[in-house]
């Protein structure tokens, strides 16, 4: 069992630029089912993958693939002819929103959106068209979404995953922030690990997330690892102390970050006194959560929770 996806997902890729066929690839090495691109200008067209297998991605295939991916002009045209359910975008920052807001329209039911650096008023507007509509988007600047063993979308590494019991939220792009540390060394697998992005405007909120977690039955535990600025984990814990049926553990990235400065990463802003890593530390270990004081001790905190330390 997992959230999002599995192995009966169909992903188009929009975006088939260097960024968009490496990934690709790499989707399709790990085993996901990717069944179609979208490219205006290459429509008609179909574009070759072949390589070996990840051994750490869907198991009982050959050692070798090749692939033959069509092109189609519009995701519409795409989700016709391939009965894809999922899309990930690639698209430039200036094109991207109108691809989140193309897929909406074809039926997509999970727009996941890699693309970094969207305008904010363009994510306004993308996320003011998705109200009401069924299709739910992932991102934007977020690494993706994993099910360890069954479907990879987006830029993290498959070998880090492994398949269990522990779902994993974050809005941190890198992949070992992300509940890789913890998997191995521990055997703590994940159902899914879903990185949410950390862009002011974005689809999916930690809440979100979590109760998707709280809904699964196969998801024993999770693990929320949150960042300086902004109040989604202050959000996120309120949820978790007012909801959550199953044990929590956290870390925050950034602790040792200069008070006053703003970092690189677009939500980490500080404002009004929140936002703040020990207020966010504050808050989850009020609602309940174990929080790890290093990533290193992410999968410690995660067995406290669950009540094997």
């Amino acid at each position: 069992m997992s959230i999002l996806v599995g192995k009966d997902t169909r992903v188009l890729v929009q975006g088939l630029g260097a960024t968009g066929r490496f990934h690709t690839d790499k989707a399709i090495a790990y085993g996901t089912q990717m069944v179609g691109a979208v490219h205006p200008k290459r429509a008609g067209q179909v574009e070759v993958f072949e390589g070996e297998i990840d051994p750490s991605g869907v198991p009982g295939r050959d050692e070798t693939y090749r692939v033959e991916l069509p092109i189609f002009g519009t995701v519409a045209d795409a989700v016709d002819d391939t009965g894809a359910t999922a899309s990930v975008i690639y698209v430039p920052p200036p094109f991207a929103a109108d691809a989140i807001m193309e897929a909406a329209e074809a039926g997509i039911e999970l727009v996941v959106a890699i693309t970094e650096g969207i305008p904010v008023q363009d994510m306004v507007r993308a996320k003011r068209y998705l109200e009401g509509k069924p299709t739910r988007l992932v991102g934007p600047n977020c690494p993706g979404v994993i099910t360890p063993g069954a479907c990879k979308i987006g830029i993290m590494p498959g070998y880090i995953h492994q398949p269990g019991r522990i779902g994993v939220v974050s809005p941190v792009r890198h992949p070992h922030l992300r509940g890789g540390v913890p998997a191995h060394p521990l055997g703590l697998g994940q159902t899914t690990a879903v990185g949410i992005g950390g862009d002011p405007v974005n689809g999916t909120s930690f809440v979100d997330v979590l109760r998707l977690f709280n809904e699964d039955p196969e998801t024993e535990g999770v693990i929320m690892i949150g960042e300086i600025g902004g109040t989604a984990e202050e959000e996120a814990a309120e949820y978790v102390s007012r909801e959550m049926t199953k044990p929590v553990a956290g870390f925050i990235a950034g602790t040792t970050a200069p008070p006053g400065k703003r970092m690189g990463h677009a939500g980490a802003i500080i404002a009004g006194g929140r936002g703040t890593a020990e207020a966010k530390i504050q808050a989850m270990k009020e609602a309940g959560i174990v929080v790890a004081p290093t990533p290193t001790d992410m999968g410690q905190a995660m067995l406290e929770a669950l009540g094997r330390a």
